[in-house]
C-alpha cells in the first residue's frame, strides 16, 4: 500500500494479517523507493509472513537493542560503585570506545569491526598494553550487559578478537648510589613532602597510592607497622617499618587536625593524590630520566632480595596476592647465591692440605 498524507508525504507499507491482527511494516518513502522496488520488497516480506515470521515485530525487536553509549552509561554507573580506578576506566570509555561505538547498536558491533578498530589504534601509536586495556574494558561492558539481560549482549564481539602477546614486564632498579642522588634531588624540590615520600617508597616498597592515602591512625611506631586498609589486591595488610622508615615518619610535620601523613597544602583533612610534577623534576635533576615512580617499589624489593631475604618474605612485605607476582625478582637472588658459593669456595681453598 502507499500512504498519502495531507502534508504531501507518501510512504510505502506492507499491510498484512498476523494472528488475527492487522499490521503494517514500513518499506520506504515514495521519493526514495521506486514502485517496482517497493513491490519486490513487499513480495519478499509477504513470503516471510507466510512461513510464520513477523517483519514488524522483528523491526521493533531490533529497535529495542540499545546503543553502546547506553550500555557504557550502565557500565560506568556500576563501575563508580565497584572500581577503585574508576576515573581511569571512565576516561578510556569516554575518549576511545564511546567515540567510535557510542551511536552503534550492540547487535551491529562484530568481532571483525572491533579487531580492525583496535588494529588502527595500534597503528596510531598506542601501546599494545593500552590497546589491550581498551579491549578488556569494552569486553567487560558486554559481560555485564549479559548478566543484566541487556538486549544485544548475548554475544560478546570482543572475545573473538586476536590479541598479541604482551610483555609488560619492566625491570628498572635503582642502585644505592642512584637512590641517594634521587633523595638529594627530592630534598631540593619545591614540594616539601617529596623527599619523605621518596624515602618511604624506597624503604617500604609500598604503592604510591597506598602511601599518599596513609592515615596517622594507621601508623603504630611502637610496633613499627603501618596498616593499609585497602590495597590493589583488595586485602588489608600491615606494612613492616624499618627503623629508618620510623625515623622518617616521626619527623613528618603533624598538625592537631591532621588526618593523613601527607595532607594537601590547603586542606589537612585531604591527602595528596599525585606528586607528578615534583617527581619529574627531581628525577631529571638526579639524571634518572627513565625512572618511573613505581620502579621505587621494584627497587625496594631488589634491595631486600640482594640482602638475602627470601622471596616469600619479600612478597609478604610487598603485599603480593600470589607467589607468581614475586617470582619476577627471583633472578635478583643470583648475586646472593653467587656470594654464597664464592664464600664456600674460598673456605675450601683456605683449608690446609693433608
Amino acid at each position: 500500500m502507499l500512504e498519502c498524507r495531507a502534508s504531501g508525504g507518501k510512504t510505502y507499507y506492507l499491510r498484512y494479517d498476523k494472528d488475527g491482527r492487522l499490521k503494517m511494516h514500513k518499506i520506504g518513502r515514495y521519493e526514495d523507493v521506486t514502485f517496482a522496488a517497493a513491490k519486490k520488497v513487499a513480495q519478499r516480506l509477504r513470503g516471510e509472513v507466510g512461513i510464520g515470521n513477523d517483519p514488524a515485530a522483528e523491526k521493533a525487536e531490533r529497535r529495542a537493542v540499545p546503543l553502546y553509549a547506553d550500555l557504557a552509561a550502565q557500565h560506568m554507573a556500576h563501575g563508580k560503585l565497584h572500581y577503585r580506578s574508576f576515573s581511569t576506566i571512565e576516561a578510556y570509555v569516554r575518549n576511545h570506545i564511546v567515540t567510535k561505538w557510542g551511536r552503534t547498536r550492540l547487535t551491529d558491533i562484530d568481532s571483525r569491526g572491533v579487531a580492525q578498530w583496535l588494529a588502527s589504534k595500534r597503528e596510531g601509536g598506542l601501546s599494545a598494553g593500552t590497546v589491550e586495556k581498551i579491549r578488556a574494558i569494552m569486553s567487560r561492558s558486554f559481560e555485564l550487559g549479559a548478566q543484566w539481560g541487556v538486549a544485544g549482549c548475548e554475544r560478546n564481539p570482543c572475545r573473538g578478537v586476536p590479541r598479541k602477546p604482551l610483555n609488560n614486564a619492566r625491570e628498572r632498579f635503582v642502585t644505592a648510589e642512584e637512590a641517594a642522588r634521587l633523595v638529594t634531588a627530592a630534598e631540593a624540590s619545591r614540594n616539601p613532602q617529596l623527599a619523605a615520600i621518596v624515602r618511604l617508597l624506597l624503604l617500604t616498597g609500598m604503592r604510591v597510592s597506598e602511601l599518599l592515602s596513609a592515615r596517622w591512625d594507621s601508623v603504630d611506631l611502637a610496633r613499627r607497622s603501618l596498616h593499609v586498609p585497602t590495597s590493589k589486591t583488595g586485602r588489608a595488610r600491615y606494612v613492616p617499618l624499618a627503623q629508618a622508615a620510623v625515623d622518617v615518619i616521626a619527623g613528618l610535620p603533624r598538625s592537631e587536625e591532621a588526618t593523613y601523613l601527607f595532607p594537601t597544602p590547603r586542606n589537612s583533612k585531604k591527602h595528596l593524590t599525585t606528586i607528578k610534577h615534583g617527581w619529574q623534576t627531581a628525577r631529571e635533576a638526579a639524571g634518572l630520566h627513565d625512572l618511573r615512580i613505581h620502579d621505587l617499589r621494584h627497587s625496594a624489593a631488589s634491595f631486600m632480595v640482594n640482602s638475602g631475604v627470601d622471596l616469600f618474605a619479600v612478597g609478604k612485605v610487598l603485599g603480593h596476592a600470589s607467589v607468581q607476582s614475586t617470582q619476577r625478582y627471583s633472578h635478583l637472588a643470583n648475586s646472593t647465591l653467587l656470594a654464597a658459593v664464592e664464600a664456600g669456595a674460598k673456605k675450601q681453598t683456605a683449608a690446609p692440605a693433608d
